[in-house]
């Protein structure tokens, strides 16, 4: 059966350097006979989280729209790739509007516990973030780190590895840059025979 790959793109910008970097990865994953598919979360219709904590109480979100319906969707994958240009030193709002959204999942497991991940789940669910800034700065992604470090925790995904390139106001985008697309593409080929040797041990 072949390894499941769901990248999202939470760039507000269509096939810019972030979702290009994201699509080299997803070609490689492919390459090697991943099941790839990707979702343009600018595309989906959902909203910020409200603060409301029913979802405490309930382990349910109130708002019934896309969001929902994605993380549906997440819990069916073996890989997520998550995306995300760093804008104003961090993750879009697109991103982290929907990161937010996944408070439900987080009460159903430390409040609620009606949802739990072994050990053994999660390292076979790998999470990658893909990111680019313009900047030079060697700590222009920290600040995203945490965040994504939480998504990942949270779904139950093992947060496997980084995609990264900065200096894209330097290389004029990421086709300029000399390594990040060959390194994503080899970065896709390398997870999903990982989780495929998980799979089969």
């Amino acid at each position: 059966m072949a390894i499941e790959v769901l990248g999202l793109s939470g760039s507000p910008h269509r096939h810019g350097n972030t979702e290009t970097l994201l699509d080299a990865f997803l070609d490689g994953a492919r390459s090697t006979g991943g099941s790839v598919n990707k979702v343009v979360l600018k595309e989906l219709d959902y909203t910020p989280c409200r603060g409301c904590n029913v979802c405490h109480k309930t382990g349910e979100c109130i708002v019934k729209d896309d969001a929902i319906t994605l993380f549906e969707r997440i819990f069916t994958v073996d890989c997520l790739a998550v995306a995300s240009p760093i804008y104003s030193m961090g993750i879009t709002a697109e991103l982290k509007g929907l990161i937010d959204r996944a408070q439900f999942i987080w009460a159903q497991k430390f409040i609620l516990k009606t949802r739990y991940f072994p050990d053994e789940h999660i390292r076979a669910h790998k999470g990658i973030f893909i990111s680019t800034a313009g900047l030079s700065w060697d700590n222009v992604f920290d600040a995203a780190f945490p965040a994504i470090t939480a998504f990942f925790n949270t779904v139950g995904f093992e947060y496997y590895d980084n995609i990264i390139a900065h200096e894209m106001d330097r290389y004029k985008g990421i086709r300029g840059h000399p390594t990040a697309l060959k390194e994503a593409f080899e970065k896709g080929v390398r997870v999903v025979s990982e989780i495929e040797k998980i799979h089969s041990s």
